[in-house]
């Protein structure tokens, strides 16, 4: 009689250990975040620059991430998936130029991390880090759902496996919270009176206009619309004031309907930016006439006003050389003259205070950089805005700090993206359009405009721009001209002393050019 073994055979299990992985399974894993490389490389080469970007990135990212982690379910994904994207992304947009797209550089101190931070550093919490938790969640989807196909397979979560759920659902909550931040709209405050209602006849107003072809942004805000109208005209190039004129604008809202202009490249216009070859001295100038026939048209007024600071005024100067039957008169606020001369002055000061100080570790990188200009433009900062000496002294009573950078750029006026971008957008543009103010030089160039000229110098104002500026101002020619110094300013007098500066506006200037004086 034959026996028959009854105990029953295992079946055949198949190994799961996701530490053991085929090669298609591992390419499949990277392919997904190296396609979203490839695809915002070309559409976005300097990342997301508008909260719609953004969230697109955001929504895209744990897309890819998840499927990422479904396909390799290791935790590996959460390394595999944003390597594979940086590469492609950085592949891609090699042809893109700038110091936040550029080689990583902490060379030049804060400037270089400011443009990491503005740039990769924004991309990375956008992108990177949603891809990453989104890759962990996949892979472990895909891992419970292996285990729940095998039920007697599954083994029992641990306390660190339950800690580690946890961490993920917190990171989760702060992912949302960060697509909420970056869907949260700008606006600008309505004007409130006394009793905090909005004033009638009033307008605060963010717009977008097509100037040059591009969406430019401009933010309008005026106690009364009937005011006269005055285009404010920010330095770098490539700085945004909506934020500064937020803080220390009010008072000539009292008197004028206050245009702030976001240049091509800058702030709220950071898209208009490409292509890089628009980004001229010349373009600058048809893109100010461009803005004022707009206001004109806008507000029904013959003429305006044009405030420049720093850069601005240069571009305020030329526009009015160009087009003097627009404004009513130019306002220079912390004149330039001559960019190289003052940019060797400012130097050679720098140099000086270094070595007076005994500053050994400034001397020498100044001594390393050498006088400008400059073909790596990050020197810029180092070489002319360093100086402690610059900033010591103690501005007016109603200086308002979140008027300048970098606080200015969280001001309502911005998205939570573009006030990440600002810095950047700053670096970028400055970059493309500083090198070609070289031979700009108004001594030579502008001896004469046809509208009347207000300078108004802070008595702390670098000496490498108040002595060229005073030289310009002296051999001028115009209808009339007056040049005033604010005690308690440097370069910006209409932020170190903003009540004292409306009050020049409205008693000096709205007086003088209504009367015809």
């Amino acid at each position: 009689m034959t026996t028959t073994d009854q105990t029953p055979v295992p079946p055949v299990m198949k190994n799961t250990d996701p530490a053991r992985h085929a090669p298609s399974r591992m390419l499949a894993a990277a392919a997904a975040p190296a396609g979203l490389g490839l695809a915002l490389g070309l559409a976005m080469p300097r990342g997301p620059l508008t909260s719609a970007q953004s969230l697109t990135a955001l929504a895209l990212a744990v897309v890819v991430g998840l499927a990422s982690g479904w396909l390799l379910r290791s935790r590996w994904a959460a390394l595999v998936a944003p390597v594979a994207f940086a590469a492609a992304f950085e592949i891609t947009r090699l042809g893109a130029e700038g110091p936040t797209v550029d080689a990583i550089r902490f060379d030049l101190g804060i400037w270089g991390a400011i443009a990491f931070i503005s740039g990769r550093g924004f991309d990375g919490i956008v992108i990177l880090l949603p891809m990453v938790l989104a890759a962990l969640w996949g892979a472990a989807l895909a891992r419970t759902r292996a285990w729940t196909n095998r039920a007697s397979t599954r083994p029992r979560r641990s306390v660190w496996a339950y800690a580690r759920l946890a961490s993920l659902v917190v990171a989760s909550l702060g992912i949302a919270s960060l697509a909420a931040l970056l869907a949260r709209p700008a606006g600008t405050p309505a004007i409130l009176d006394a009793d905090g209602t909005p004033v009638a006849g009033s307008i605060a107003e963010l717009t977008t206009v097509e100037i040059g072809g591009h969406d430019q942004a401009i933010l309008l805000r005026g106690r009364d619309a009937s005011s006269p109208v005055l285009l404010f005209l920010e330095g770098g190039p490539g700085g945004t004031a909506l934020g500064a004129m937020h803080y220390a604008g009010r008072g000539l809202e009292e008197h004028f309907v206050v245009a702030t202009w976001d240049q091509r490249g800058t702030g709220k216009s950071a898209t208009a930016r490409e292509p890089v070859a628009t980004l001229t001295p010349a373009q600058a100038v048809s893109d100010t006439i461009e803005v004022a026939e707009y206001l004109r048209a806008r507000f029904d007024e013959e003429r305006i006003y044009v405030i420049g600071s720093s850069w601005g005024s240069t571009l305020g100067v030329l526009a009015v050389q160009a087009r003097p039957d627009l404004f009513h008169a130019y306002i220079g606020s912390g004149q330039m003259v001559d960019q190289q001369e003052t940019d060797r002055r400012m130097y050679a000061e720098s140099l000086a205070y270094a070595e007076r100080v005994s500053d050994v570790g400034f001397a020498q990188q100044l001594r390393d950089l050498g006088p400008p200009p400059y073909t790596d433009t990050l020197a810029y900062p180092v070489a002319i805005s360093s100086n402690p000496e610059w900033d010591d002294y103690t501005r007016g009573a109603d200086y308002v700090p979140q008027a300048s950078y970098p606080t200015s750029l969280f001001a309502s006026e911005y998205t939570f993206t573009e006030s990440m971008r600002g810095m950047g957008a700053l670096a970028d543009t400055f970059a493309a359009m500083y090198p070609q103010l070289q031979e700009v030089d108004f001594r030579r160039d502008v001896p004469r405009v046809e509208v009347p000229v207000y300078v108004v110098q802070g008595v702390h104002e670098a000496a490498g721009r108040a002595d060229l500026a005073e030289e310009w101002f002296a051999g001028l020619r115009a209808p009339s001209k007056l040049l005033v110094r604010f005690d308690s300013s440097g370069h910006t007098p209409h932020l170190d002393e903003p009540g004292r500066f409306a009050d020049f506006m409205a008693e000096v200037v709205l007086e003088q050019t209504r009367a015809g004086g």
